[in-house]
């Protein structure tokens, strides 16, 4: 996690990277599926990629990692893997990741933005994520690919600098 703090750039390029990949796998007028995703493709993204599944629901959709990048544990601390919105966040958290996550869904388009980690005691650093939708049948997204880099300064990276 270190490398990737104030690395916002570095993050930019490795999201146009992953969006350009996924870009490549559309179809004209279909999405992607998960079958059509090679992880070697893309190796040195793969600590901080996640695969969430989309479950419907008669009252509101929710969503589960299936997969979270060996990256993502530092950022959550624990293994956040076959967890579900609830699971991982406290409610304000999830409910700002169920409205993103719906929003890729419902549209069936990317989605890209910036979280902060104040839900973990670190206000002084974010998420800049990015959510591809998957569709196994080309149409309905049923699937999430993540991409999530750290932004921010760690902990008392002191300047020289002081104040009088």
């Amino acid at each position: 996690m270190a490398a990737q703090l104030g690395a916002s750039a570095t993050a930019a390029r490795a999201h146009e990277e992953l969006f350009a990949y996924w870009a490549s796998l559309r179809q004209p007028g279909r999405l992607p599926g998960r079958a059509d995703i090679r992880p070697e493709d893309f190796k040195r993204l793969l600590p901080t990629v996640s695969l969430v599944d989309v479950l419907p629901s008669e009252h509101r959709r929710d969503y589960r990692l299936r997969l979270a990048g060996t990256g993502l544990y530092s950022v959550y601390g624990r293994e956040i893997t076959g967890q579900s919105l609830t699971d991982v966040y406290g409610s304000r958290a999830a409910d700002y990741w169920r409205s993103e996550l719906d929003k890729v869904v419902e549209e069936r388009r990317p989605g890209v933005g910036c979280h902060s980690l104040a839900w973990r005691g670190a206000a002084h650093m974010s998420l800049l994520w990015l959510r591809l939708p998957l569709a196994t049948d080309g149409r309905n997204v049923d699937m999430i690919l993540g991409y999530d880099a750290v932004v921010g300064v760690q902990g008392d990276q002191s300047s020289g600098i002081r104040a009088a």
